[in-house]
């Protein structure tokens, strides 16, 4: 079967392998050091409360069969050992067999936490990379010849991602039709980085440029990913460069790195060895056996592509969907809505409430706080608590259980949600009392910078939630009503 076999697109397979796998291990980092705090066994949103309601079809996990944070731990690290072993090159010289028993582990195991993951796990590019990761089982290692249906399929998947963030963007917030969500989007996205302070204020014309350039990017692009060399190579440079361009001005944790580790799929080995230079070992075809599995493999991501596909012609797409319980063909898309004015959760506590200005506020990591404080970058790291709380503050504290659930392990001065902190203001004791306030952000402008040093404004803009303490069996309630 000729056909299946891809010769030229070795050094293309290469590249997307070990980029891949430097997207698995930043993940698998992020659920070693922030899972447990969020959603173990005495988290924010406990697992095993969670495996009470739910069947394992719905939820796919190992954490069915048990869950204890020693588990998760051991998964997590576990993750993390292939996915170093994947970026150091192991499954090019170890036996075929090998490298698909790998990937399919780092799947399974990475699919295990994000379907227990609950809302800290309910991000487009968790879908992302598990597609990703179940395509990569299959695309061949070492010197066989990479399956040209996967490279197509690879294609076929980053044509979803930009594809359907164009539609959904054109189907949703006027501000994308009438060029102007670029006046807002650097300003209010979920956490600015170091660079998005200048974004914001660069002239609206350019904005705008940015919008039509963003519409050509994702919605004519894509199409010439399917065409011959060298345009479909032209096509994927233009993704990689506009995902470059966003990974500068924001922070979406490794959603643009991993759609230009997709993007890589366009390029031939031709065109990859202009920037590397790698010899390409002589290439043996790919045993009967895998080329078989291949072909059964890409019929069912024919088949699973039919709901997915028809939700991009459809006039109410959805936004970042499974349509599967495994996550194997997925609806993709990102901000087809663009908040005009941003507002921020502070956090606060007190060793004695009754006391006027004895108030500290709580600083995060990534969420802006002290408008003296640049912002970070963070990205493709994730911080899950800080992105949660870019929501909670759009919404009622009631309607995000687990915040509550934060502002009483405050209480408690638990150390693990501590540590997904920047600073703790009660480093000896716990504070007797925390409370929220939502404020108003606006990026200071330059020559407010130039002359207070700050790169954020903010007002008042009302209370979040009243002050909380704990009563005698250590249940919240509000502070004068123990």
């Amino acid at each position: 079967m000729d056909w299946l076999q891809a010769p030229d697109y070795w050094l293309t397979r290469l590249v997307i392998e070990r980029a891949l796998g430097a997207v698995y291990l930043v993940a698998f980092l992020v659920a070693a050091f922030q899972f447990r705090p969020l959603l173990g066994a005495k988290g924010l949103l406990p697992v095993p409360r969670f495996l009470e309601h739910v069947k394992f079809l719905e939820a796919p996990s190992l954490f069915h069969i048990h869950y204890s944070d020693p588990v998760l731990l051991g998964v997590a690290w576990t993750g993390v050992v292939l996915s170093v072993l994947v970026v150091a090159g192991l499954p090019d010289i170890a036996p075929s067999w090998m490298a698909i028993l790998m990937w399919f582990a780092l799947w399974v195991l990475y699919q295990s936490i994000v379907n227990v993951g609950q809302v800290f796990y309910a991000f487009g590019w968790e879908t992302l990379l598990l597609e990703a990761g179940f395509l990569a089982i299959f695309l061949g290692a070492g010197p066989t010849v990479p399956a040209w249906p996967l490279i197509l399929l690879f294609r076929w998947l980053v044509f979803r991602v930009e594809f359907g963030a164009g539609l959904i963007k054109l189907r949703g917030d006027p501000c994308w039709r009438n060029l102007t969500c670029l006046y807002y989007h650097h300003e209010t996205q979920p956490m600015p980085n170091p660079l998005s302070w200048f974004f914001h204020h660069l002239p609206k014309p350019l904005h705008r440029v940015e919008v039509l350039g963003n519409f050509f990017a994702q919605l004519v692009v894509p199409i010439f990913l399917f065409a011959p060399q060298p345009i479909a190579s032209i096509a994927g440079g233009i993704i990689v460069l506009t995902q470059a361009w966003l990974v500068l001005s924001g922070n979406f944790s490794w959603l643009n790195f991993l759609t230009m580790t997709l993007a890589f799929s366009a390029f031939d080995d031709r065109t990859l060895s202009l920037f590397l230079a790698v010899h390409v070992p002589h290439l043996a075809p790919l045993p009967a056996w895998w080329q078989w599995l291949v072909v059964a493999v890409t019929l069912m991501v024919v088949v699973l592509s039919y709901r997915p596909a028809l939700n991009l012609v459809s006039s109410h797409q959805l936004m970042n969907f499974s349509f599967d319980p495994f996550h194997l063909v997925n609806t993709y898309g990102a901000f087809g809505s663009v908040t005009k004015e941003r507002y921020e959760i502070v956090v606060e506590g007190s060793a004695d409430p009754s006391e006027d200005g004895a108030w500290k506020a709580y600083e995060f990591k990534g969420k802006p706080g002290d408008p003296r404080r640049v912002p970070r970058q963070y990205a493709p790291y994730h911080l899950r608590l800080d992105w949660l709380m870019w929501f909670a503050a759009m919404e009622s504290p009631f309607r995000h259980q687990w915040f509550i659930a934060f502002l009483v392990r405050l209480l408690k001065g638990d150390r693990p949600v501590l540590r997904l902190l920047r600073t703790n203001p009660f480093p000896d004791a716990p504070p007797k009392a925390v409370r929220a306030n939502l404020f108003h952000y606006r990026f200071s402008s330059p020559a407010e910078r130039r002359r207070e040093g700050t790169w954020w404004v903010r007002r008042p803009a009302g209370e979040y939630l009243p002050p909380l303490v704990l009563d005698a069996s250590g249940n919240p309630a509000r502070m004068g009503r123990e």
